[in-house]
């Protein structure tokens, strides 16, 4: 027996059309950094985005679902082509703009890119590699800045305002199967080369319900969200689009990522949210303890990306009043996977378990620990193994190229279709992920596993250490062993018997790291999380000043 209910598909243009019409008077702010941010509502975002679908299609021939590329900041022309590119039945392609120039120019090539809109600021990161982007047929470049490096380019070169003037401000947006892509976005790549990860129409539509619920953002029309986590990762972990079905007003922090510019947006545009990597966060708190702001307007900053120091997490609300929710997702994830909103009735320390934990899985995301020697674990908050999820807004593969299919490697895939993430941790009986570990920094020390995670918590929450990265690096007695390499406050000289000692009081004395070295900074990929990588490779070639104790 069917249903009797419509068959209505979810798709961008759904969202387009209601957010320019019934949010007609919510609003996107873009900082410029003269004081003087850029304004608009809902319903010019909307009219704009239909210009820019006609003159896609009318001036630059764009049909089907051909690949249009996206080298920017987060502003309201993102915006724009985050809405109109996928309502048009084109596919979004947001391209990481930190990313080695060999890694970017094999994702243009990989997905075969036929346009690329780049912000003018952007204009010399995108000018060398063009001679190599033989897929690349336009160039539209926004905002002002210096063109002439593109002098003389292969493709054609198109101003944005020039190329949507006149146009009409609305669009036949077509009827598209829900199941088509709508965006993709590529892994940072740090292992390799950088996998595809293709969201749907539906997976989009579904996935920003969700960021709307009270389980996670709880986003409204009386909500102002400050996505710093970049538009061209993840979606902004899926805040653009969320916010425009919900009618939440967005402030675009473009280029300006920097503390003090941060801290400048919060107290004068006022938002009542927030998100970004613990890095962002780490430098904000630093600014707001250097020189007092008002905060007061933010009800709450959503950290992701990689695990929040405890520490951090205290000093905002301790310091500053405003609360941390710890969230986990990754690319292939939409991103939202958990999000860690405690249950009601506890107590503040009781609630604390619960808010250092990555969080609760909604109903659309299932999830399983895989044991180490085969067979799942239970819930049991106790039992580690690799997190394996699967759900409406999961990848069940990756964007295999043009004219290819998809790709399911065995290591990302399970052989019934589960993601497998990569993740190590424990899950309560009530449905709370707790990380412990990637699968590739799990430090196996005579038989037992060691967390690095939970090594560097506790290490970052020491008064002197500003970060701090554990690695795994040979032992001949123990087979791995921990190194725990530290960044100072303050320059301050290292005391490493008075860290071990204070590492001491807070975990088993076997886990306690006997080398130990100080960093300038912790390495980091091009979306802010720690690279482990280069701190092992480093210690390989005898890089490092390494103490032993």
């Amino acid at each position: 027996m069917l249903s009797t209910m419509q068959d209505v598909p979810l798709t961008v243009s759904r969202i387009l059309r209601h957010g320019s019409t019934v949010h007609a008077g919510s609003h996107v702010t873009t900082w410029t950094g003269d004081g003087a941010p850029e304004r608009r509502g809902f319903d010019e975002i909307g009219a704009r985005a239909a210009q820019l679908a006609h003159a896609l299609r009318d001036e630059l021939g764009v049909v089907g679902d051909q690949r249009i590329a996206t080298l920017m900041w987060n502003n309201g022309v993102h915006m724009e082509a985050y809405l109109a590119i996928p309502a048009m039945g084109a596919v979004l392609h947001t391209l990481n703009l930190r990313l080695p120039a060999e890694q970017l120019t094999w994702i243009v090539g990989h997905a075969a890119d036929r346009v690329i809109i780049v912000d003018a600021t952007l204009v010399p990161l995108l000018a060398p590699l063009l001679p190599r982007l033989d897929s690349v047929e336009h160039v539209v470049v926004a905002g002002s800045g210096d063109r002439s490096p593109l002098a003389g380019a292969r493709a054609r070169v198109h101003d944005y305002e020039e190329l949507i003037a006149g146009r009409p401000t609305d669009f036949d947006w077509p009827e598209i199967d829900e199941r088509e892509a709508a965006a993709l976005c590529y892994t940072s790549g740090t292992t390799g080369d950088p996998k595809g990860a293709v969201y749907s129409h539906r997976s989009i539509y579904l996935h920003s319900m969700h960021v709307n619920s009270a389980e996670a953002f709880a986003l409204s029309p009386r909500e102002t969200a400050l996505p710093v986590v970049p538009m061209f990762h993840v979606n902004a972990w899926g805040l653009p689009h969320a916010a425009f079905m919900a009618g939440t007003s967005l402030i675009m922090p473009d280029r300006f990522l920097q503390p003090a510019p941060l801290a400048e947006m919060i107290e004068t545009l006022r938002p009542t949210m927030a998100a970004a990597v613990p890095t962002i966060w780490q430098g904000l708190l630093a600014e707001l303890d250097a020189k007092r702001r008002d905060t007061g307007s933010l009800r709450a900053v959503v950290i992701g990306g990689s695990a929040c120091p405890p520490a951090l997490m205290k000093a905002f609300e301790d310091r500053h009043a405003i609360r941390v929710i710890h969230a986990w997702g990754m690319t292939e994830t939409s991103p939202l996977g958990s999000v860690s909103h405690p249950p009601h009735g506890l107590s503040e320390e009781e609630e604390w378990t619960y808010r250092l934990s990555q969080g609760r899985f909604p109903a659309s995301v299932e999830a399983r620990l895989a044991g180490p020697g085969g067979g799942f674990l239970p819930w049991d908050g106790e039992s580690a193994g690799e997190l394996e999820v699967r759900g409406p807004w999961i990848a069940g593969a990756y964007y295999g190229g043009a004219g290819e299919g998809p790709l399911r490697p065995e290591d990302k895939f399970s052989e019934d279709g589960w993601l497998r993430t990569g993740d190590v941790g424990t899950i309560t009986p009530d449905g709370y992920l707790t990380l412990t570990d990637r699968a590739k920094d799990v430090i196996k020390s005579g038989g037992e596993w060691i967390s690095s995670v939970e090594l560097e918590n506790h290490l970052m929450g020491h008064p002197e250490i500003a970060e701090a990265a554990v690695v795994a690096v040979p032992d001949e007695k123990w087979g791995e062993r921990p190194l725990a390499a530290v960044v100072l406050r303050d320059g301050n000289a290292p005391d490493y018997a008075a860290f071990k000692a204070y590492l001491a009081e807070r975990i088993a004395r076997w886990q306690l790291p006997e080398r130990w070295a100080v960093i300038p900074a912790v390495p980091k990929t091009s979306v802010g999380k720690f690279d482990k990588k280069v701190l092992r490779r480093q210690y390989a070639q005898g890089e490092l000043d390494v103490v032993e104790l």
